[in-house]
């Protein structure tokens, strides 16, 4: 398992932890190797490290790939460390995770991407395929699928058919 470098220290084991924009090689016999880069997040506003903990996303890229990396975002709002993965990689598909998450207690502040900052990321980044994921689910979702979809049914046309959205249980098929 690859995650941050605190969440490693807790599961133990064979955990990896990294930190932002460093990597670790994943290898099994007879299967490609993978290697995990660490992009930047940040789970809220600025200063918010302490109560929301470190989070990164995951660039992973292996042999034979030809559009560029497999993108996870984690939970992050946009910032400037996000936009900066368009100056380290090229990315072919990116999963990004959604929501605008607020919490009472913090109010109008957000601890996640919203469909419209996704769009702006993916004008920046420019994936060949985008999937929105985790927007649906807990209550500290602010937007859910149909506000999501509202934001890309805005862009370009382009934009739009880039996206490929998740049905629970049925496979996506990718080409």
């Amino acid at each position: 398992m690859v995650t941050t470098t605190p969440g490693a220290r807790r599961l133990g084991g064979g955990a990896v932890g990294l930190t932002t924009w460093s990597t670790t090689r994943l290898a099994a016999p007879g299967k490609p190797t993978i290697i995990v880069t660490a992009t930047p997040c940040r789970h809220g506003p600025p200063l918010s490290r302490p109560v929301a903990g470190a989070v990164v996303g995951f660039a992973l890229a292996w042999e034979g790939q030809r559009d560029g990396v497999l993108w996870v975002s984690g939970d992050t709002v946009l910032y400037g460390g996000v936009r900066a993965l368009a100056d380290r990689f090229r990315v072919d598909t990116a999963v990004l995770h959604l929501g605008g998450v607020r919490f009472p207690v913090t109010g109008p502040l957000r601890y996640s991407m919203t469909g419209d900052e996704a769009v702006k990321l993916c004008s920046i980044l420019r994936p060949r395929l985008a999937v929105p994921v985790h927007y649906d689910g807990w209550t500290h979702f602010r937007q859910g699928r149909l506000e999501v979809q509202a934001a890309f049914d805005r862009p370009p046309a382009a934009l739009r058919a880039r996206l490929r959205w998740l049905t629970p249980g049925r496979a996506v098929v990718v080409e």
